[in-house]
């Protein structure tokens, strides 16, 4: 396949998924190694850099980029086009893969802060620190949790995924006015739960 086939899934559109890239997901759900390709090429660096935006870890961050990647060779026959762009559909498999694991390494803290109960030899200080702030995210995720869901949606596009407002509108398939007053509806909602100061 030469450089002028494969040029079009390559260049994004303002604000939308790659041209082509509907189709070559569609393709890559029949079975097309080389459909399987161009998507890589093209979403390999968004699904990393989105993942890592989320977990703050390089090595964790590629671990699970690489995990969405076989999951969207896996799972591409469930793309359903009439439903949301292939971008929107793989970013929220990335973020949802992101969260699981941020989810499971707060599991292992937890573990860990059980364990460090039990030993007395272990400084309060590094305890309590560590304590504190698994507290103040357990805090955090309720509070996300206290939103609608396209205003949980979109602040975490916003704030996580560093989404512009027009390209959150995009993921959510949302109007842009929408997208912004529930985003702003959103922080103030989240600013009360936390007991931010103005």
């Amino acid at each position: 396949m030469g450089a002028r086939d494969r040029s079009p899934v390559g260049e994004d559109r303002p604000g939308g998924s790659p041209p082509g890239l509907e189709e070559s997901l569609q393709a890559v759900g029949k079975g097309d190694r080389g459909a399987f390709e161009r998507v890589y090429e093209v979403l390999a660096p968004r699904v990393f850099g989105l993942v890592l935006r989320v977990l703050r870890d390089r090595a964790h961050s590629e671990e699970v980029a690489q995990e969405v990647l076989v999951e969207v060779w896996r799972s591409a026959a469930r793309f359903e086009p009439d439903k949301g762009s292939a971008l929107a559909w793989v970013l929220t498999i990335a973020h949802r893969r992101a969260i699981d694991r941020v989810r499971a390494a707060q599991a292992g803290t937890d573990r860990e802060e059980r364990a460090a109960r039990l030993e007395p030899h272990r400084f309060f200080d590094e305890v309590s620190e560590l304590v504190v702030g698994r507290l103040e995210g357990e805090r955090l995720r309720r509070c996300l949790n206290n939103l609608t869901e396209l205003q949980r949606e979109s602040v975490t596009f916003a704030y996580y995924g560093g989404y512009s407002y027009r390209e959150v509108a995009e993921l959510v398939k949302a109007p842009l006015g929408t997208v912004k007053t529930r985003m702003r509806d959103g922080l103030i909602r989240l600013r009360d739960c936390l007991g931010v100061d103005r």
